[in-house]
């Protein structure tokens, strides 16, 4: 059965039961780094349930355009964005990233992309379309949507499994974007990391800022640095 219950933050609250992308950990850590500015208009790609535009402005942004291919997903996304007190800078958009038009340019891209493309596809067609890069949103596309939307001063702010990140860097570079910031996430202290959040823009030969972050620790608890660092959005940290 379906757990239809929202999830519930400090500052908001959603429901997540019939989108694409549930809430979990990537996005929330994805939300949580990400710099932003007051003034910064945002383009989310990918939005399922509408978590990180929802965090973003709890961070303080101008506005987000959120946009996702799954109809049932911007659905909710609506409702959560509409339950908010950030209801009047929020849209929801049920279209392809490749159809859609904006008529302004974005100072920040942000998605928590699909990116299982080595592995079986799932069973669900819309599981499939949110998890699967060749299953329609590749890094070529984003790549191409980002160099098409973006300011040129602007950000492009992704979480990845770490050991495609390679492939994906190499396909930005290939497309004059070029990587900024890197947090390198450690799931369990002692161990291999198994995601990286990356910022990129158009400026090439830019110091690299590098940081790590660790999960859990050897006792699988929640580490000092994981409660601080979340303890804005968490009930209960």
């Amino acid at each position: 059965m379906t757990d239809a219950r929202p999830f519930h933050f400090k500052y908001f609250s959603l429901y997540h039961h019939r989108s694409t992308m549930k809430v979990g950990t990537d996005a929330i850590l994805l939300g949580r780094w990400t710099e932003v500015k007051p003034t910064d208009v945002v383009l989310d790609i990918g939005t399922g349930c509408g978590l990180l535009p929802l965090m973003l402005s709890q961070k303080g942004v101008s506005q987000v355009d959120a946009v996702d291919i799954d109809e049932a997903s911007i659905e909710e996304a609506t409702i959560n964005f509409k339950a908010s007190q950030w209801r009047d800078q929020l849209q929801a958009y049920c279209i392809d990233i490749v159809d859609f038009q904006p008529n302004k340019k974005y100072d920040l891209v942000i998605s928590n992309p699909p990116f299982f493309n080595r592995f079986s596809k799932c069973d669900s067609v819309r599981k499939s379309r949110a998890r699967h890069n060749d299953a329609g949103l590749s890094y070529a596309t984003i790549c191409q949507v980002v160099r098409r939307v973006l300011k040129p001063d602007g950000r492009l702010s992704v979480v990845l499994p770490f050991d495609m990140s390679v492939e994906f860097l190499k396909t930005t570079e290939n497309h004059g974007i070029f990587l900024h910031k890197r947090m390198t996430i450690i799931p369990i202290e002692r161990k291999e990391p198994n995601r990286v959040n990356l910022e990129l823009g158009f400026a090439q030969n830019v110091g690299i800022l590098e940081e790590t972050f660790v999960i859990r620790d050897a006792n699988n608890q929640f580490t000092p640095q994981y409660r601080e660092f979340l303890k804005d959005y968490y009930l209960g940290l």
